[in-house]
């Protein structure tokens, strides 16, 4: 082979590798995260690590925060906590109104990697396509029936990220986005959430009335994806995800509307 022929045959390679290298990039991008399958279910890994187990007797989702992903500091937990990690329900990107049902297990890494660990666990919703925005409620469990009714307080939590995470509602609007639950670690638990418009009700285990409610929602999402949520130090097991879609309902009856007490 003489020497044009040589420096042709290199370009091409060399084109070629680029090419290769771009498609793969692109293929990196469309499988960036990983994905588990539970029943009916798949479910794309957001910053957290994962796997189906059997866990007493049933198969579940079992996650935990990677702090590779999204590293925690806990000089600076408003800035490190409350962000996108998450197990994200695939195939679901238009969750507006409706009804979101799990159940729901979590119990604290040992050694624990921050003393302020309480069990992070809940729901994402109306999750934004790009991780940039989403609603959510969850529980603290660790304090759920502690003998304190202000730590108590603390047990359910809503934020909308990433405006208003949980240390900014406390400094704006102290324990109107917080509230008690009778829920505690290392126990099932089944949480109920429906959304409706700029309100959400959460129900624990199958109780006839809310244990909480976000009267006005902060977000701008109206509708997005569906995720299970875990924080800090939390190992979280979940099972029986339902997802209910519904129009909008409009309240006809005003008679339970207080406005001061």
């Amino acid at each position: 082979m003489n020497i044009t022929k040589k420096i042709v045959a290199l370009i091409l390679f060399l084109l070629g590798a680029t090419v290769g290298i771009n498609a793969q990039s692109k293929g990196d991008e469309l499988n960036k995260w990983k994905q588990l399958r539970l029943g009916k279910h798949t479910f794309e890994l957001h910053n957290v690590k994962g796997e189906i187990i059997d866990f007493q007797g049933r198969k579940v989702v079992k996650i935990e925060r990677d702090l590779d992903a999204i590293p925690f500091d806990s000089n600076n937990v408003e800035k490190t906590v409350d962000e996108p990690h998450y197990a994200r329900l695939a195939d679901l990107d238009d969750f507006e109104n409706g009804t979101i049902e799990v159940t729901l297990y979590s119990q604290i890494q040992n050694p624990p990697p921050y003393s302020g660990v309480a069990g992070f666990i809940g729901m994402f919703f109306r999750i934004g396509q790009d991780d940039s925005s989403f609603e959510a409620i969850y529980l603290r469990p660790k304090v759920g029936r502690v003998n304190n009714q202000r730590f108590r307080n603390h047990t359910v939590q809503y934020i909308s990220y990433p405006h208003y995470k949980f240390d900014t509602l406390r400094k704006i609007a102290p324990f109107r986005y917080e509230g008690s639950a009778p829920v505690a670690l290392k126990e099932w638990i089944k949480m109920r959430i429906e959304v409706n418009g700029e309100t959400a009700e959460m129900f624990i285990n199958d109780m006839k009335y809310s244990t909480f409610i976000v009267d006005k929602m902060l977000g701008s999402n109206k509708k997005g994806g569906v995720g299970l949520y875990i924080d800090i130090g939390t190992i979280g097991y979940f099972r029986d995800l339902r997802i209910t879609k519904r129009a909008l309902k409009v309240e006809k009856d005003a008679s339970n509307k207080i406005d001061k007490i």
